[in-house]
């Protein structure tokens, strides 16, 4: 491509014997041919990109297809289970469970501990919608039982009620394009995976930026029901219609849809 550019800039020019000496005009621009024009546009428009990319913070995946309605990418790795090690491989819960997989930084860093309790605290609600939780780092399985045994009130994490899995080789991290090249380590992305093995819901969230297990809960029972009970998720709120009375039990749900459809991207809704 270089070389017919080239070739093309040179062939544009009149060439020193065909142009008569006493005829010769001033010195001026000479247009470039439309095509090095375009090219040059194109490398200015590329460069441009390039420098832009280096500004975000990229997780890269193993191809260009979507996760979210595409099998899981499976895995087996050691993990920290009741203060043991154990083994853990995602298809095993096909045909059988729900699972909820989680991403986090780092062990024993600024990554505050409190969500990750809390999937713990509640993983009695994630039984009983037939639902394993799964946490994962970049960590070694040492690693993740020092955290485990410390305790909370130091920093710790206390027991945990599901297995937290290592990813020191950082193929789990990179296959569910969480990972960041450069830093090593895993954005803090959630995906709800369906007992066939396939991805129904994701969510990457920036370092600093937590997640609701509320909302984890919500969109979990929302998956293959339209009518979800969303008073069991939030039993502080209350829903008014156009006209500013309470809605009643049984009421045509296109009175206050709007207004639902609209509460489900709410990142929290105050208790009264």
């Amino acid at each position: 491509m270089a070389c017919s550019f080239a070739a093309a800039a040179v062939s544009s020019a009149p060439t020193a014997a065909a142009r008569p000496l006493a005829a010769s005009p001033a010195p001026h621009s000479v247009s470039l041919p439309r095509v090095a024009s375009r090219s040059l546009r194109f490398a200015a428009s590329a460069a441009r990109s390039a420098r832009a990319s280096r500004l975000v913070a990229r997780a890269g995946g193993i191809d260009d297809l979507p996760l979210v309605g595409n099998k899981a990418p499976d895995f087996e790795a050691e993990a920290v289970f009741d203060q043991e090690f154990v083994n853990v491989k995602l298809s095993d819960y096909i045909g059988k469970k729900y699972v909820i997989l989680f991403f986090y930084p780092l062990d024993f860093t600024f990554v505050c501990p409190t969500e990750i309790t809390a999937f713990s605290d509640r993983y009695e609600e994630f039984e009983k919608l037939n639902t394993e939780v799964l946490g994962v780092s970049i960590d070694s399985v040492f690693s993740h039982l020092a955290w485990v045994q410390t305790d909370r009130k130091s920093g710790g994490l206390g027991d945990l009620k599901y297995p937290l899995v290592s990813d020191v080789t950082k193929s789990i991290s990179k296959s569910f394009g969480v990972l960041i090249p450069d830093q090593g380590i895993a954005l803090r992305g959630l995906f709800i995976i369906d007992k066939e093995g396939v991805i129904q819901h994701s969510t990457i969230n920036n370092l600093a930026i937590g997640r609701s297990v509320d909302e984890t809960m919500r969109t979990l029972q929302f998956q293959g029901s339209q009518s979800v009970n969303w008073k069991n998720v939030y039993p502080n709120l209350s829903i008014f219609n156009v006209s500013g009375t309470a809605v009643r039990p049984g009421e045509p749900r296109r009175v206050f849809w709007h207004l639902y459809a609209a509460m489900q991207y709410l990142p929290f809704v105050p208790s009264a």
